[in-house]
């Protein structure tokens, strides 16, 4: 990577209102498992109600200027929470080792990890940790922001770069749904590049690919990873990120709020210790052969795009960020969003229960539907229908 001027790594720190320095804030996690290039505006943003922001997104306000109400969950949902945790563990912690060698295999030693907040930092924290544990790699790992629409944070990206030149950077994500995320990264990539010089591998890696998005990954298929069924309590107790620019000036890192009031049901720590004690139980051989099993198979088809295609000619709808596909899109849906219906493949499907949980309480009607790629979509509600 290229070296940058020490007056831009300057001029992000001076302009950088946060009163925490760079590589402090950690949120609810370990400063030894990943730092967030995020600014604290705590005290500077309130969340709106979902049903006012829904309209203001579809009237044009773009979503990263306001936050939604965090999700306050029932005990009954808590419960399938750490039941769904339970049973998915050692899967998660297999998938984690897949990507994880993986990343190895395609980009060296030489790395740090820069996860995309929110939902990529547990993985991220995961990833970090499977390689010091399985590979005694010890690699720096950061958490920044990037958006739809906006593009990836350039004052985060840069300072990474500055701090660690002779090292790759390794982008990770939580899974894929229809891609967008993925294209959004390739796009801020080129374009920090024509800027500054920059040049990045915009490959993402993911724990789960269900749409056929990228080549980095753990699974392809679509299963619950128990991180997307909570919001803040499982992501370090930050908001999704902010950038408004009466908050965020020009040398800002994005911004984010820090839920220390819901420190008493944080669970995001148990989620990485849960998954992470299940390392030592991995096959080793066993998860070399299922990476060179795929290794014909790896490069993107974006078949996800038939099922979202499919649906929306169905449903007529226009705006296809209004169709999000696969189990964690859909319970985003449901937790931030106004949701219009689900589509499941197989309604008797246990793997669903969370999903089929947050409809029930939302009174969202649920059909279903013949999916091929994945095993549920949100649909959002349009708000003129």
């Amino acid at each position: 990577m290229n070296n940058l001027n020490n007056s831009i790594l300057n001029s992000i720190h001076e302009e950088n209102t946060d009163t925490r320095t760079p590589c402090t804030f950690s949120g609810s996690y370990d400063i030894t498992d990943v730092c967030f290039l995020l600014k604290e505006i705590s005290g500077l943003i309130s969340e709106s109600d979902t049903l006012c922001r829904e309209k203001a997104i579809q009237s044009g306000t773009h979503y990263s200027e306001m936050l939604p109400i965090e999700y306050k969950p029932s005990d009954e949902y808590i419960k399938l929470f750490h039941r769904s945790l339970n049973e998915s563990a050692q899967k998660l912690a297999n998938a984690t080792a897949v990507v994880s060698n993986k990343i190895i295999r395609n980009r060296g030693k030489n790395i740090v990890l820069v996860s995309l907040a929110r939902a990529g930092t547990p993985v991220g924290i995961l990833i970090k940790r499977y390689l010091k544990e399985k590979l005694g790699l010890e690699v720096p790992h950061y958490s920044v922001s990037i958006i739809r629409g906006k593009g990836i944070d350039e004052n985060a990206v840069r300072y990474i770069v500055e701090m660690h030149s002779e090292q790759e950077i390794q982008f990770v994500d939580g899974w894929t749904g229809k891609g967008m995320i993925t294209r959004v990264l390739h796009q801020s990539c080129e374009d920090l590049l024509k800027k500054t010089g920059i040049k990045l591998n915009a490959g993402l890696a993911v724990l789960a690919d269900p749409g056929h998005c990228v080549r980095t990954y753990g699974t392809r298929e679509d299963f619950l990873i128990p991180s997307a069924c909570l919001n803040s309590t499982v992501s370090g107790l930050i908001s999704r990120t902010v950038h408004r620019s009466d908050l965020i000036r020009n040398k800002d890192f994005h911004g984010v709020k820090f839920y220390k009031e819901l420190i008493g049901e944080d669970l995001s720590n148990y989620f990485i210790d849960k998954i992470a004690s299940c390392f030592s139980s991995i096959d080793d051989l066993k998860i070399n052969s299922e990476i060179k099993k795929e290794e014909i198979d790896e490069e993107p088809s974006w078949i996800g795009m038939e099922d979202v295609e499919n649906v929306g000619r169905l449903y007529s709808i226009d705006d296809i960020n209004h169709i999000k596909p696969g189990i964690g899109e859909t319970i985003r849906v449901l937790l931030r969003r106004v949701p219009w219906k689900v589509l499941v493949k197989d309604i008797n499907d246990k793997s669903l229960s969370n999903v089929l949980q947050l409809a029930r309480e939302k009174k969202v009607e649920v059909l279903q539907y013949d999916l091929k790629s994945y095993k549920c979509m949100g649909l959002i509600k349009h708000m003129g229908r």
